[in-house]
């Protein structure tokens, strides 16, 4: 049984990581980069340097992404070269000031070319920020307080009150998880969301719009807004985005699409366009600064002209860096068909994967989006086999995980460099399902369960 101490390899990262966790709670600032994750003690926790889709460890290490493309945010790869000469050129000539850059102004006339439905944008620098811009909007322009939510949005208190329940509903002191397993970590609480925020976020799930009638039927008068994602893991039904659009009509409800993740990955822009459904506002961030934080607000002025009525305001989205990126980025993706090249590479692994894991008997599923895929097993032991799958592509120079973001920067030999070590460890995955030593062959902990998407 093949199970190599890893820890020597990453000593200085495992080192630092502890020191971490005694200097910031939690260890880092994203669930989703914690080292649990993956595999406790033996993942390479800290990264020194990043080009391409090649990544450098503290230690020393090179590894071939094939994980998330940093959580999403670089649709073109590390450094890309475009992208960093426009901001290194920037940044040297000073990228904050007392007055505003000229660039945000540029910025919003390209997105508003890109969406022709649109006629207004706010800027922002992060996706949970920026979502909760939005639905500051559709709150101050409907005058109403109720949000119906589909999917995750961020970690900010409009979204958590979800799982908070009506006072009415308990004896003051309990707070139920409303949103359960499907979104937080189990035995997450919701704490320091006020309590009086219950009732004014209610849930329904993706494809099942009956869910949602019900929501407007109920509360219709009150919704400001219907909050959701085009699409992340599934295609929509037919008819249901149409639907959606005509409820929120109906109700005087905005529609507001979450093109945070899945923006720019099917087609330019968001998935909207794709799918010809016209949003009140889509927001977007990651993918649009290319790992530089932008985000922005794209929306109708019917709807966006609200924000002049609030308070909506921050010093750091007046930098220049976060617009001369996201400029650098859309133009490099109006030269070259981003999107094709990603599903082709997506489709590339997704297909290859399926060949394999059907020969060695490794039951995997994935995600409608090779764009965007996520990949599970299908087994009790599912935690096991992946945190023994992550352990051993370290051994063969790849990180990986339950999910593949291709990016420009992804050639077709990465993925068959990938596929050739794939088999080499469902090999070894195959044998240990056999024989029923899975967490045994690890050498550490298996990985934690993240937080779940509500759907």
């Amino acid at each position: 049984m093949n199970t190599p101490d890893l820890s020597n390899r990453i000593s200085k990262g495992l080192e630092l990581y502890q020191k971490a966790k005694t200097l910031i709670p939690g260890g880092t600032q994203l669930f989703g980069k914690r080292q649990e994750m993956f595999a406790p003690g033996q993942w390479p926790a800290y990264a020194a340097e990043a080009k391409g889709c090649e990544v450098v460890d503290v230690d020393g290490n090179r590894y071939i992404d094939m994980m998330t493309s940093g959580i999403g945010a670089t649709i073109l790869g590390y450094a890309d070269p475009d992208v960093t000469q426009a901001v290194v050129d920037r940044v040297q000539r000073g990228s904050m000031t007392g007055i505003n850059p000229a660039e945000e102004v540029e910025l919003a006339e390209l997105l508003l070319q890109i969406h022709p439905w649109a006629d207004n944008v706010r800027f922002g620098r992060v996706g949970g920020e920026t979502m909760a811009m939005a639905v500051r909007i559709a709150r101050a322009s409907t005058k109403r307080d109720m949000i119906a939510i589909c999917g995750y949005h961020g970690w900010h208190d409009w979204y958590l009150a979800a799982n908070l329940t009506q006072p009415s509903e308990v004896d003051g002191s309990e707070m139920i998880d409303r949103l359960g397993d499907g979104h937080l970590l189990p035995g997450l609480q919701p704490l320091g969301v006020p309590r009086g925020l219950a009732g004014t976020a209610v849930t329904f799930s993706y494809n099942e719009i009956d869910q949602l009638q019900r929501i407007v039927k109920a509360h219709g008068q009150q919704l400001a807004a219907i909050v959701m994602e085009s699409t992340r893991s599934e295609h929509p039904k037919p008819g249901f985005l149409e639907d959606v659009r005509d409820l929120a009509d109906q109700c005087g409800a905005r529609l507001v699409f979450d093109e945070i993740s899945i923006g720019w990955r099917l087609c330019l822009a968001g998935a909207h366009l794709k799918y010809g459904i016209e949003p009140d506002m889509a927001v977007y961030a990651k993918s649009l600064g290319n790992g530089h934080p932008m985000s922005a607000v794209v929306g109708k002025q019917e709807t966006m002209q609200a924000a002049q009525d609030t308070f909506i305001s921050s010093a750091y989205w007046t930098e220049a860096v976060g617009p001369t990126a996201a400029l650098a980025t859309i133009k490099k993706m109006m030269r070259i068909d981003v999107p094709a090249h990603i599903r082709g590479i997506g489709e590339r692994l997704r297909d290859g994967l399926i060949e394999i894991g059907g020969r060695h008997h490794v039951p995997l599923h994935f995600s409608d989006h090779p764009e965007i895929l996520k990949i599970g097993i299908d087994h009790p032991e599912a935690n096991a086999i992946q945190t023994l799958w992550n352990v051993r592509m370290l051994d063969h120079g790849f990180l990986t995980c339950g999910g593949f973001f291709p990016m420009l920067a992804h050639e077709n030999h990465h993925v068959d460099q990938f596929l050739e070590a794939c088999e080499m460890v469902f090999t070894e995955i195959r044998q240990a399902i056999q024989q029923g030593d899975v967490e045994q062959r690890i050498g550490g902990p298996a990985k934690h369960t993240g937080f779940r998407r509500l759907a």
